[in-house]
């Protein structure tokens, strides 16, 4: 555990269960640290990382090592938390929300975001719901470990997945507001027309969206493609780059997304991809040049674009190249967090 004492920028993540947000957090803070006197803290964290105990936060010194400590929340309850650490027990905190939703904020959430020092988007789109001025800075991606396979046929067997033919992926939770129903019916009028190819579901429904999970299950062993538009379950994070490097072609079929990060972890893996235009994507995916961008839960576009690709290999491994090129040019983590300590740096600067 790392002593309060030196500690200048405190991230909390009070989330038990692995979230877009958590896996932010546990992606940004230890590459931050290399840099900044960082620390997280909360609930079944990784141990590796630097954290603060949350008993510890009531304790700590009301001064960091550089006058006020920075506070960046990206939940209510961590605004709410910095807040009640800065004016019921004095700790001088300076505090930043990072937004990625895509809505109307309710008036509990205008009334915090209007209380930060500083605030972030993560998209333009998510600037425009935030009734106040926002640094724009998009996720990023480590491309060190998302990247294109050495040895695609070797990995496939090894992940026990067909060596030849195009492979498809949809990876994420498994609900409506994801799309996966979208895939899947898509899915279903393409594979019949492509033999060779395989279509993967992956990642958990929730106790709540095991029936509809079930649902699309049936569905697919009624038209005889379980064979081919297989269901796998999820995998943890560190494991998740092989399973893009497989792919040939990824689609982010959601309904709604506050930001998004799988174009993102599928093109740093040279894997083209065809998204719904919801949260970040259109900002992300280059139409005609990295993938396609189709309407949220229009299966025929998503059937056609996906039909259109696969019958031109030669523009397939076009996409390919221009997606590995756009992830390394403009969405390297290490640009995401060299921007976010900076916003870091100018709040410390003010003491």
């Amino acid at each position: 555990m790392t002593d309060p004492a030196q500690i200048d920028v405190i991230a909390p993540n009070f989330k038990r269960r692995l979230s877009g947000v958590t896996s932010t957090v546990i992606r940004l803070v230890p590459l931050q640290a290399r840099n900044i006197a960082i620390a997280t803290t909360g609930p079944a964290l990784p141990a590796e990382m630097p954290q603060i105990p949350p008993s510890k936060l009531l304790l700590m010194s009301r001064r960091g090592p550089s006058g006020a400590r920075v506070w960046h929340a990206r939940r209510n309850i961590e605004m709410l938390a910095g807040l009640a650490l800065k004016h019921l027990l004095r700790k001088r905190l300076r505090l930043v929300f990072t937004s990625a939703s895509q809505r109307n904020h309710t008036g509990l959430t205008k009334w915090l975001i209007r209380r930060m020092d500083a605030v972030i988007a993560t998209s333009e789109k998510t600037a425009k719901y935030l009734e106040r001025p926002a640094t724009v800075i998009r996720h990023g991606i480590d491309t060190d470990g998302f990247c294109p396979a050495d040895d695609k046929p070797a990995l496939r067997r090894d992940l026990g997945l067909p060596e030849t033919g195009p492979i498809i992926g949809c990876y994420g939770r498994i609900r409506a507001q994801k799309g996966t129903d979208a895939f899947v019916d898509a899915m279903l009028r393409v594979l019949p027309d492509h033999p060779d190819a395989t279509a993967i579901v992956m990642g958990r429904a929730t106790e709540k969206h095991q029936g509809f999970e079930q649902g699309l299950k049936t569905r697919v062993a009624q038209a005889g493609m379980s064979d081919r538009l297989l269901f796998l379950p999820e995998v943890p994070v560190w494991e998740m780059a092989r399973w893009y490097q497989a792919l040939d072609l990824y689609i982010a079929p959601q309904r709604w997304e506050g930001f998004g990060l799988t174009p993102l972890e599928a093109m740093a893996c040279a894997v083209p991809v065809i998204a719904t235009r919801v949260g970040a994507f259109d900002e992300l995916v280059i139409d005609g040049e990295t993938g396609a961008l189709i309407d949220a839960g229009d299966v025929a576009q998503m059937a056609h674009a996906t039909d259109a690709i696969l019958r031109d290999p030669p523009r397939l491994e076009q996409w390919s190249r221009s997606a590995l090129r756009r992830v390394r040019d403009h969405f390297r983590i290490e640009q995401e967090a060299a921007a976010i300590t900076a916003i870091y740096r100018d709040l410390l600067a003010r003491g």
